[in-house]
Parts: C-alpha cells; sequence; structure tokens
C-alpha cells in the first residue's frame, strides 16, 4: 500500500544567511526500502536544529548521511562547502569538520577515557603526544569528567561514557556536531547530566543537529524543529510553533502520542 505524506501544509523554512549544510533532493534506498525520499534540506551555521518523529522514520539515516557514515542513494549533500561524492579527501575533510555522537558511546574499551579523546587528534590531525593530552583534558573538564580521565569505559555510568563520547568528538574541534539520540540508550537518572552538556554545548553556538524524542531539551535549546515520517520531512518550524500549533495531522498524533 502506498503511504502518502501531506506536505502541503509545511511552514517556510526561516531565511539561512550562511548554510553550513546543504541537502538537495536526497534519498536513501536499502535494496527495495526507500529510508529517505527527497530531502531538502539547509542548516545554518550556528543553528541548533532538533529532529524528530517515529521510529523509522529516517531521522538517524539522515544524520549519518550528513558524516557520510551512510552513502546517499541519490541527491547532493554540501557540508562546509564539501560535496559527499566519492572524492575520499573530501570526505575526510567533512569528518574531520563533524563530530558524532552514537546512541551507544561507541568507546574503545581496551583505551582509558583519556586515550580515547587523544586518539583522533593524533591519528587523523597528527597532533603531538602532549598537545593531544592537553586538548583532551580541556574537554573533559568542559564535559566534567575530568577526574575519570584515567578509567576504562566500563569503569563508569552511562551518563558518564556519554559525555565522554561528546568529549572525544570536541577534541577533533569540529564545526558541526550530530547527535544520533544520544540519552536513548541512558537509564533516566543519567539522561539529565548529558542534556545539560548538550544545552551548554548549545549556549556556545555550536551547530547542532540532534535526533532526540527529548521534547523539553527541544522546547529549550532547538531554533528549528523538523518531523519526518516514512523518509520525509513532513513539517519544519521554530519550536513555539510546532508545539503549539503544528501544522499537519501526523504531527499532532505525535506529539499526543510522546508529551
Amino acid at each position: 500500500m502506498d503511504i502518502q505524506i501531506a506536505t502541503t501544509e509545511r511552514r517556510a523554512t526561516p531565511t539561512i544567511k550562511e548554510p553550513i549544510i546543504r541537502l538537495d533532493g536526497v534519498s536513501k534506498t536499502y535494496g527495495g526500502f526507500q529510508a529517505l525520499s527527497g530531502i531538502d534540506l539547509v542548516i545554518g551555521k550556528g543553528e541548533k536544529v532538533i529532529i524528530c518523529g517515529p521510529s523509522g522514520s529516517g531521522k538517524s539515516t539522515l544524520i549519518r548521511c550528513i558524516n557520510h557514515i551512510e552513502r546517499h542513494s541519490h541527491g547532493r549533500i554540501v557540508v562546509n562547502g564539501k560535496e559527499l561524492t566519492n572524492n575520499t579527501k573530501d570526505i575526510a575533510a567533512v569528518r574531520r569538520d563533524t563530530g558524532m555522537v552514537f546512541q551507544n558511546f561507541n568507546l574503545f574499551p581496551h583505551l582509558t577515557i583519556l586515550e580515547n579523546c587523544c586518539l583522533a587528534p593524533m591519528k587523523v590531525k597528527g597532533v603531538g603526544r602532549e598537545q593531544a593530552r592537553e586538548l583532551a583534558i580541556h574537554y573533559l573538564r568542559r564535559v566534567r569528567i575530568s577526574d575519570q580521565a584515567s578509567k576504562y569505559p566500563s569503569q563508569l555510568s552511562g551518563g558518564q561514557q556519554q559525555r565522554a563520547a561528546i568529549a572525544r568528538a570536541l577534541c577533533m574541534q569540529p564545526k558541526i556536531m550530530l547527535f544520533d539520540e544520544p540519552t536513548s540508550a541512558l537509564d533516566p537518572e543519567m539522561v539529565k547530566e548529558v542534556l545539560e552538556t548538550m544545552k551548554s554545548l548549545a549556549n556556545d553556538g555550536m551547530t547542532m543537529l540532534c535526533v532526540t524524542h527529548e521534547m523539553g531539551f527541544a522546547r529549550e535549546v532547538a531554533d528549528r524543529i523538523i518531523f519526518m515520517d516514512h523518509g520525509s520531512i513532513v513539517e519544519q518550524s521554530d519550536p513555539g510553533a510546532f508545539f503549539s500549533a503544528p501544522s499537519t495531522e501526523r504531527a499532532k498524533d505525535f506529539l499526543k502520542m510522546i508529551l
């Protein structure tokens, strides 16, 4: 059965003065499954964008395509002036400028937290060991776990591990941070500490795209809410408009379920 998404009521996207991410007609298929369908999206430098929607709507696929973890099937993606094609140098440049934080931390279990943070700057950017260490300590302090630097991931709580993962991404000094449901694997009491860290980054002016169901966080931090369903952007607007008067029935039903 064909599923039709109502898009005619979509609110106008805010004017972007200095785009840092652009997607034009981006689609992604897995065999016969259409994960993304004709995505057009522009993200401005310093903008905080929350991507929400039901499971399977394409949210994680979208941000993974922006970092070329997933290769898009059709369309055009430009990140910080580099188009994502088969050019390995451009892909590497985009990944240097784009930090990614996953649901399940993805820390190396055989390395200490400090070593986890030092690895990428040394291997990817050629930063010296002492400079990498100073950078790591700086960002571990930034996320308030510098006292855990000598421990291994298994010795930390879930919330501490996720903050370590954020610090590790920040050690590459990215221009953009992508968060893929960063609190979904955490116990409820650990969610707050991770969200507070992310709020702090948002206040610093970091460009952020975050897939999340934490709608309180979205209300407080987002410049724009993007609502997806069945691989399409159904609606996008500022948080006030989205939460008080969503323009599509699908968004209204979603908000009734999670609020």
